[in-house]
């Protein structure tokens, strides 16, 4: 199975200083696109060992700081990002012949950071945060079931539910942005931005062949 590429390519000249403009431009193309889910994401995550794991989640936040997504601390991805930070997210954006790569670290954001996302979730949502031991090995679905109504039972009648200690945002700031742009016979337009220091310092621009 085999596609020719025709993408218009990436204007070097109008590169913007830092890579999160480009990226909200092409967020919002491929929104406009009406593709299915434009803000999921791949994250790459691996233990200490080096041993790698990968899950699609949805980018929920992002600006010069990074990216953010929400997660059960103690799942999979939670785990290994407390033990070893080093991540890696991938948007596919197969339908427009893009996808944008970026490596960097994780931490934990703000309990009050998450206590205003976890808010503005549907109480359904909120509910499930709470029964779900992600990541853990389950007798079948009727135990998920049971654990999802014993909890919907408990927050009856109350309006605010309280966000999980075990629950919360993981912000990746990223030291390279990698946007990449199909185009004829396999010479694709790969650029990527790369920072070596503080997250305050400078970002270079590269090439790199495809």
């Amino acid at each position: 199975m085999r596609r020719q590429y025709r993408g218009a390519g990436i204007d070097v000249g109008a590169l913007p200083p830092t890579p999160f403009p480009l990226f909200a431009a092409w967020l919002a193309e491929v929104a406009a696109a009406e593709l299915p889910e434009p803000n999921a994401m791949v994250v790459a995550t691996a233990t200490p060992e080096g041993r790698p794991s990968t899950r699609t989640v949805l980018l929920k936040d992002f600006d010069e700081d990074g990216f953010v997504f929400y997660t059960n601390y103690g799942s999979r991805k939670g785990g290994e990002l407390a033990a070893n930070p080093a991540v890696s997210l991938l948007f596919p954006w197969h339908a427009l012949a893009r996808q944008v790569i970026v490596t960097g670290s994780a931490e934990r954001v703000a309990r009050e950071t998450t206590a205003a996302y976890f808010r503005s979730r549907p109480r359904g949502s909120q509910i499930g945060a709470w029964a779900s031991e992600q990541s853990a090995v389950v007798s079948g679905r009727e135990q998920l079931e049971k654990r999802y109504a014993e909890a919907e039972a408990g927050f009856a009648g109350i309006d605010d539910i309280p966000v999980p200690e075990f629950w919360g945002g993981i912000r990746v700031r990223p030291d390279a942005v990698e946007f990449w742009q199909g185009r004829e016979n396999r010479m694709h337009d790969r650029l990527r931005y790369r920072r070596e220091g503080d997250p305050g310092s400078r970002w270079w621009v590269e090439r790199l062949s495809p």
